[in-house]
């Protein structure tokens, strides 16, 4: 069984007892959340497709911990001018458990 759940403003395929790297949630770690935003839900062959959301479907998810993705560097250079900058960024995650999806 899997749900298509939009979080964050990002669409995610979840499953029981799995994780997902979403962008940081204002939740604090242990805090336990619920997903109303569900698009669609497939429980062996069984289809359920949203209007745009199920009503009365919710995923129930536990925040594990916030976090920080990898670095990514960010280079301009404008050559025969002198110019070059080097800028990094690490984009902040957090880590969900899903721990239930109900239809």
């Amino acid at each position: 069984m899997y749900a298509i759940v939009e979080v964050a403003g990002q669409q995610f395929k979840v499953e029981q007892d799995k994780f997902i790297y979403a962008h940081r949630l204002q939740a604090n770690e242990g805090d336990s959340l619920t997903f109303d935003k569900v698009l669609l839900i497939d429980n062996d062959g069984n289809v359920q497709v949203g209007a745009p959301t199920i009503a009365g479907a919710t995923v129930k998810a536990k925040v594990l911990k916030h976090l920080q993705g990898d670095t990514v560097l960010v280079f301009k250079k404008k050559r025969r001018k002198s110019y070059q900058k080097l800028n990094g960024h690490r984009q902040k995650f957090t880590k969900v458990l899903i721990e239930s999806i109900t239809a």
